[in-house]
Parts: structure tokens; sequence; C-alpha cells
């Protein structure tokens, strides 16, 4: 099975340094390759500025003019430990949709802010955002030091400020990194020019951080339809989390039956004898007759029915014409 990448979204003001901070990780690491790197020199001169590591995400014209990121940009990279995908979330607060739909696909979270600015509202904002969409694995990287002479003293103030805040989340962030993203210091490794830290760089904080992934968790399958094709009857849907074997014995929802999985049956693939998360696929079932739509297998039963949850709604709206489909 091919290892998933652990997506961590990078958030914080606009202009405290997210796709700088990104575009110098891939750089020092190697993935940054150099005829990339000499297309990046180049808009970078066109547009009268220095070599703009932000560039590397900021892909649309639009933002490399206006300096600000837009879109939403997912990003890989690997470690000689696993994956990571990173998902450059907008920090403009024009653009707070993206920012929500980069996070929600985010196991973990980079707030970055800018040392000579401090803690600006969209910085709170974001963090209380990041709250709301459960994630818990958060490191605070306080950037561009170099422009306070690596102040221990202003990276105390902020250190505190953002404990304070998250406190009141009832969140602990992971991790407070000093660093300077244009510089490299505190990056892809460890610099001594802050030599009050002893802390990790944000390359080995990144590693530290444990997750379990969506494959490696139990067996969930949302049951979308069940149909009949000649004596069988296919349940199908798709793979939210684990894994499943053919012979194996599952657990149906909510109502507590031990089931079977008799076959696996996959678009023009014969003889499937295990399916992982994210597969759309059937199943041939035995030990029931009332499965239905909106059932769900489960490898084990620490899985609950209930009729009343607590949840987060995020909803947008915006003007709309007399006659749009809404």
């Amino acid at each position: 099975m091919e290892e998933k990448a652990l997506p961590i979204v990078i958030t914080g003001h606009i202009d405290h340094g997210k796709s700088t901070l990104i575009g110098r990780l891939l750089y020092d690491t190697g993935i940054l390759k150099e005829d990339r790197y000499q297309e990046i020199t180049a808009s970078s001169s066109l547009l009268g500025k220095e070599t703009e590591f932000a560039f590397v995400l900021d892909a649309l014209e639009e933002e490399r003019a206006k300096g600000i990121t837009i879109d939403t940009t997912q990003i890989y990279f690997q470690t000689p430990k696993r994956k990571y995908v990173i998902i450059d979330a907008p920090g403009h607060k024009e653009f707070l949709r993206n920012m929500i739909t980069g996070a929600s696909y985010a196991d973990a979270a980079v707030l970055i802010i800018d040392s000579n600015e401090g803690i600006m509202e969209q910085t709170m904002r974001h963090g209380y955002l990041l709250s709301m969409v459960g994630i818990k694995d958060i490191c605070v990287l306080i950037n561009k030091m170099d422009l306070v002479d690596y102040s221990k003293d202003i990276y105390d103030k902020i250190v505190t400020g953002m404990k304070k805040f998250f406190g009141k989340l009832s969140l602990t962030p992971r991790f407070f990194i000093p660093m300077s993203a244009l510089k490299g210091i505190n990056v892809a490794k460890r610099d001594p020019s802050i030599t009050w830290y002893d802390g990790p760089c944000l390359f080995e904080a990144l590693d530290e951080l444990e997750f379990k992934a969506f494959e490696e968790r139990p067996f969930r399958f949302p049951v979308q339809d069940v149909y009949r094709i000649g004596k069988d009857k296919i349940v199908a849907g798709r793979i939210e989390s684990g894994e499943v074997k053919a012979g194996e014995d599952v657990y149906l929802l909510p109502k507590g039956e031990k089931i079977r999985i008799k076959e696996i049956k996959k678009f023009l693939k014969d003889d499937i004898r295990k399916a992982a998360y994210g597969e759309s696929i059937g199943l041939i079932v035995e030990g029931t007759n009332g499965l239905k739509r909106g059932d769900v297998l489960s490898g084990d039963m620490d899985a609950k029915a209930v009729k009343e949850f607590d949840a987060n709604i995020f909803w947008f709206y915006g003007e709309y014409n007399k006659g749009d489909k809404i």
C-alpha cells in the first residue's frame, strides 16, 4: 500500500511569511530544482524584487503582482521519516473561506507570526479556526527574527501572548520556534545564530508529530446503496478508513450484528482479496438481510450511533441575483 502523506496546513496573517517559508523549506531540502529556482529569480527580477521564495506556491500571476496567496495550494516533500503534503492557506481576511477549506484537510498546522509586527487579529482568527476544525498539533513559528536582531524578549512576548490565547481554546501548541524563513534559519536545520534557543528546527518539529493515517485506523464503510446483480446483493460504498479482507467478520451498525465479507468487488478486477482506505468498492456479505443505505460496516464496535451530537458548521453566503440557482 502506498504511504499517505501527512497533511499540514500553513496559516497566519498576510505577509507574515507563509509562502516564503515553504519555498525556503523546499529549496533547502533539494525539492526545488535549479531550473525552477532560475524561473523564480527571473520572475522576481521582473517585479523589481530579490529572489522571492513565495513564488514557489504563488503560481497565479495575480498573486505574484499583489504579493498575496489567493487560492489554497498543495505541495509535497519527503523526509527520511515520512512524506508530507503542505497546504498553503491564504492569510488575507477576504479569502477566509479558502483558509478553512485548506485547514479541514490537515492533521497538523503551522501558525506563522511576524516577530516585527507581532500577534495580529488575523493570527488569532486563524488560531481559532484551527481549533474549530479539530487540529490539535500546532507549531507556532516566530518568523523574521533577523528584523528584530534575534531578540529573545520579543520572542518571549509573542510566546506568552499565544499561550494565553490558545489556553482559552483549551489548546497547547507543540512548539514555538524562532526563525527567519528568508535567511533559512531554523527551517530545514538548526542554526546557531539564535544562541538562546536550543529547541528543534521546523523540519525536526514536523518529524516529531505523531499521527495515525486513515489506512491504519479501524475499518469504516458507510453504505451508499445496495444493488442486486443476478443472485448477488452488492453493497456499494467507499472505505473511509482502515482496510477489509475477504472472509473477514465485521459489524453492521447501528444494529451491532456481526456479518462476514464473502467477496470484494471492484470494476474490471477479479479475485480481490483486500481493499483499503479511499477505494470505492462493492461487497458481497452474508449473515444479514436488513442491510440498507445509511448503515455502516465497521471493523469494531467502538463507533456509536446517536441521535444528537455536537458539531461545528461553517456556513458561507454571498449576494445573489433573482433567478440564480442556489
